[in-house]
């Protein structure tokens, strides 16, 4: 649960009713220390309204993030939400970007109150995911399993570490990759090779 937030930009895909509930109240920011993914299957369930929650997911830089929805008992029609973001965003900042990302924004979210059963599975397109909630009743919640699966080359990733070393490589593809370390570090290139369009 995550509260004591200055951006909206999550919210900018609600309705303007509930933006203007939002206005005054808190959004989210967290506090990033070393962070890990373990795979599992995850139950919430609000002891009190839930009105402004995230939650963060990061595998390493080589996996992907499945979540599952495995049970959701919301009221979609009394204002609740489960979404789940393709990325994450931070301090009213993408990960990855905008440019970097293959979908556009619209499509990175995946809204379960406007899906329900047709979407209960949403794959990530790089090592990080969230979800975002608003649970007015006590007793509702739901329940997600976290997998993670290999991909053989990331092309956008966000380090889970301050420190360590790794390896990109984007065979045959034309397109924007970034890495992205959200702890104020040292970088060091040690090698770079880039392709040409004509050779």
């Amino acid at each position: 649960q995550v509260r004591d937030a200055g951006e909206d930009e999550p919210f900018l895909l609600l309705s303007e009713d509930l933006k203007r509930e939002l206005t005054a109240g808190q959004i989210y920011r967290r506090s990033l220390r070393e962070f890990l993914c373990i795979e599992g299957q995850f139950p919430c369930t609000a002891d009190q309204p839930q009105l402004h929650c995230a939650t963060f997911f990061i595998g390493e830089p080589e996996e992907l993030i499945t979540i599952d929805y495995n049970f959701v008992n919301i009221d979609c029609q009394g204002g609740d939400f489960l979404k789940v973001f393709d990325g994450w965003i931070l301090k009213g900042e993408k990960f990855p970007s905008s440019l970097d990302h293959p979908l556009p924004t619209s499509q990175r979210y995946a809204d379960f109150c406007e899906s329900g059963n047709i979407q209960r599975s949403i794959r990530s397109s790089q090592n990080v995911a969230m979800i975002f909630f608003r649970i007015h009743q006590p007793g509702n919640g739901f329940t997600v399993t976290v997998k993670k699966n290999t991909n053989l080359f990331p092309c956008n990733v966000i380090s889970q570490t301050p420190s360590g070393r790794f390896t990109m490589v984007i065979p045959h593809q034309h397109r924007n990759c970034s890495f992205s370390i959200i702890y104020p570090v040292v970088i060091k290139i040690s090698d770079l090779i880039l392709g040409h369009l004509h050779g």
